[in-house]
């Protein structure tokens, strides 16, 4: 054929792939789906080898940049084009959040049927299909290595992805798609159970603290207070504001943590099981809350706003912010948003001996009510649990459960004596000093038989 390069493979292929093309550009609301890196990559490659005189060698670097993408994502093709499908976030997924699917507009139902005819097309052109194209391009003996791997989808990911599987017309699951948004939600929401607020713009955070509940010992009407209003906010009752105060080291930040694992498991019971979500805000931040809880409104998932070590300085702008959000304003609260702050401080507004008025005072006429609303801002929360220090007693019994869930083989005597010490020479006695004592120990423990069998071979 002169010096033009072969066909891709045949004249079918090469229509095959601009049609593809045609298709991708013409995606009316799920655009988000191509938009990453596997995304890119894919629509480049499709680009390298739509013309019957491709470019070989661009060929070869396309597909190597596709098969980087997926392995970096560790995901096959099929996988990675689901969860983008219920990822996404436009108008649809976003209102069949708060709409019954017969009040949804019908151009926006039809926009998304003719997405999902288009998203089947792109999810049957499998990584084998262009591996055996490319190699028709560069005149290859053996077809590029194929990215492979099991499906590992999760939860309500999984059983959504096999409806899909199952149908003919991937058009005809609008209603189904609708479903899982309004069950699961969309966007970062549905792909991240704890999120943080920075630089303006929620942040996922893929590996959040691990912490179970069942780790947690002591306090225990303060905890059965706080799962108690959790589940109040799950089941779509008003719940409270909480403030966690007490002495530093209490486990007050790891209580409103392990919650997140406790009612995120979607395998759980009742409907809004898996539907929590953990927002972290740091106090910096509080300027923006009247604007982050306005943006969770009508979301599907339920929201803790986390504010950890709170305190506020006079005249402080968090304050004013989070005042509105506890207080209300015209606007009505959201049903699925609450804050829990924890500090260490019961009056969280640093108040100074000079500030309070005396007789001379003639700088504010109302000297005393302006002191006292600094020192009631904490009767602002609806619910304020109290986490005093550890005693003895507390404490030993909390080295002894971590030290049984670490599986540590010493006696009694010795592991209550060496708490002891732990504590006396460093924090003193709290949770967090004995899940500190704790670890080392392991570690120790652990670091001394590997050695000793090592001396003993």
């Amino acid at each position: 054929m002169d010096n033009q390069a072969m066909p891709i493979a045949s004249t079918s292929s090469y229509t095959k792939v601009q049609y593809l093309q045609r298709q991708a550009a013409s995606l009316l609301l799920y655009q988000s789906v191509l938009q990453g890196e596997v995304g890119m990559a894919f629509l480049e490659l499709l680009q390298a080898i739509r013309y019957t005189d491709a470019d070989a060698r661009g060929c070869l670097q396309a597909y190597g940049s596709y098969f980087h993408a997926l392995a970096a994502k560790n995901q096959n093709w099929e996988d990675y084009l689901i969860t983008q499908l219920l990822f996404s976030d436009n108008p649809f997924t976003r209102l069949a959040q708060v709409r019954e699917f017969e009040d949804l507009p019908p151009a926006l139902v039809a926009a998304v049927r003719h997405d999902l005819q288009i998203l089947q097309s792109l999810y049957e052109c499998s990584s084998a299909s262009l591996s055996e194209w490319i190699q028709g391009v560069a005149h290859m003996p053996i077809s590029p290595v194929v990215w492979y791997k099991e499906q590992e989808l999760l939860g309500g990911e999984t059983k959504f992805a096999t409806y899909l599987q199952e149908l003919d017309n991937w058009s005809d699951a609008v209603e189904e798609l609708a479903a899982y948004y309004r069950q699961c939600g969309s966007g970062l929401f549905a792909e991240y159970r704890a999120l943080r607020w920075q630089a303006g713009q929620f942040i996922g955070i893929r590996y959040s603290d691990p912490i179970k509940l069942s780790a947690l010992v002591g306090y225990e009407s303060q905890k059965d207070a706080l799962l108690k209003n959790t589940e109040f906010l799950l089941s779509g009752e008003m719940a409270l504001h909480v403030l966690l105060y007490g002495s530093r080291g209490s486990g007050k930040s790891s209580l409103v943590k392990s919650l997140l694992n406790e009612y995120s498991d979607v395998s759980g019971k009742g409907k809004a099981q898996g539907s929590l979500r953990l927002l972290e805000v740091a106090k910096s931040d509080l300027k923006d809350l009247p604007a982050i809880v306005e943006h969770l409104r009508g979301v599907s998932q339920k929201f803790i706003i986390f504010v950890d070590d709170l305190s506020f300085e006079e005249d402080d702008d968090a304050f004013k912010a989070l005042k509105v959000v506890l207080e209300g304003n015209l606007t009505a609260r959201p049903q699925n948003v609450v804050v829990y702050a924890t500090s260490n401080r019961r009056h969280l507004i640093r108040e100074f001996f000079v500030d309070r008025p005396s007789p001379k005072d003639n700088e504010e006429i109302h000297a005393w009510d302006t002191m006292q609303e600094k020192l009631s801002f904490s009767d602002r929360f609806g619910l304020t649990l109290t986490f005093e220090p550890a005693n003895q007693k507390t404490y030993l019994k909390i080295v002894h459960h971590l030290a049984a869930q670490a599986e540590i083989n010493i006696t009694k005597e010795d592991l209550e004596f060496q708490a002891l010490q732990w504590a006396t020479r460093h924090n003193g006695r709290s949770g967090r000093t004995a899940r500190q004592f704790v670890d080392f120990l392991k570690a120790d423990l652990t670091f001394f038989h590997a050695n000793n069998k090592t001396s003993n071979t």
